[in-house]
């Protein structure tokens, strides 16, 4: 069977390196063989188009949100790239997050599981940026996956311009993260069943 992931980017930037970084994970996961059976199918979902959300559009949602929250609920689980802004997850994504989780009780997250990555040109990587997303993501009922965690310093040694993985160990980290990644998946599944 294979695992719908949708791939959400909290950078509306056309140069950002989480989007380079989500990139190169997905070409690195199609390098791997892993048998049709556990393959990841990979599904990009926007909201750079989204509006900024109101409580008074509750009763009529407007259509970009709509898809937001159909994208996600088709999704057997997500995946996150987040860049770190002033300590903490961009305002576009938490934007994503309230559509998608509104109105209350209708959120897309629930039972979602999620795997968190993210790239900065600092050494912290966006360690804080993702400790955040997690509260927010517990609160909707969205498990994460705790380990390995990956805060990845972007620098030209690890990733050619295009976002291609060319660092051994960072390969390697990132390898190990998307089979902890499948694996959670698959934990998710079978509890929530």
């Amino acid at each position: 069977m294979t695992i719908a992931v949708g791939c959400i980017v909290g950078s509306t930037s056309s140069v950002s390196i989480n989007r380079k970084l989500l990139n190169g994970v997905i070409a690195l996961e199609r390098e791997r063989d892993v048998g049709e059976e556990d393959a990841m199918e990979f599904i990009d979902i926007p909201i750079n188009h989204l509006p900024l959300y109101t409580y008074d559009a509750d009763d009529d949602y407007p259509p970009e949100a709509l898809e937001l929250k159909d994208a996600i609920s088709r999704s057997d689980a997500l995946i996150i790239a987040t860049p770190e802004y002033n300590r903490s997850i961009p305002g576009a994504l938490k934007n994503a997050i309230d559509w998608a989780s509104r109105p209350y009780g209708e959120s897309a997250f629930t039972g979602k599981p999620v795997g968190i990555v993210g790239a900065s040109v600092g050494a912290p990587g966006t360690a804080m940026a993702q400790q955040h997303l997690r509260n927010i993501l517990a609160y909707l009922d969205a498990p994460t996956l705790g380990q390995p965690e990956i805060y990845v310093q972007y620098t030209e040694e690890r990733f050619a311009g295009d976002g291609t993985i060319i660092d051994a160990s960072t390969r390697e980290l990132l390898g190990d993260w998307l089979t902890a990644l499948r694996d959670w998946i698959g934990r998710v599944a079978h509890d929530r069943a």
